[in-house]
């Protein structure tokens, strides 16, 4: 599965993309709580994006599950950081929070930044599934009916 978003650099757009995500991700039968870690990166990100990117230019979101994995890419267009998050940020620090939680709850957190043209954030998650999502067995019977 595979769909993308280019949502408004409005706090609104959060709330929208936590819709359409989160209902797609229980669709296939993803377990509640993998979806709480999902959403909440996620939002961190987005808000991030909003607050600034410091350009009036819509924002995007590509989700993409493949082989149980939830790949989540937020790229905006604005300025590009100004240098690389550091891999820990302090308790204390005024900023640079958004950025541990997402770390917390997903399985891997990248930005590749181009001064200029914009940051993409990319959040890797491995899925946990209900016991009757589709999702698994749909993949399994793909894998055998190729064979």
């Amino acid at each position: 599965m595979r769909f993308s978003l280019a949502l408004p650099r409005e706090s609104l757009s959060v709330r929208v993309l936590r819709r359409v995500l989160g209902d797609a991700l229980r669709g296939l039968g993803v377990a509640e709580d993998c979806i709480g870690d999902i959403l909440v990166a996620a939002s961190e990100a987005c808000t991030n994006v909003v607050q600034h990117s410091r350009t009036p230019l819509d924002y995007e979101v590509l989700a993409q599950v493949d082989d149980g994995v939830c790949v989540l890419s937020i790229a905006d267009h604005g300025q590009g950081l100004t240098h690389e998050p550091p891999p820990e940020v302090a308790d204390h620090s005024e900023s640079g929070r958004g950025i541990k939680i997402m770390r917390a709850l997903v399985d891997d957190v990248t930005f590749d930044t181009r001064p200029g043209e914009g940051t993409v954030v990319r959040l890797c998650k491995r899925l946990t599934w209900r016991d009757e999502a589709p999702m698994p067995r749909l993949e399994g019977d793909l894998v055998h009916s190729a064979r």
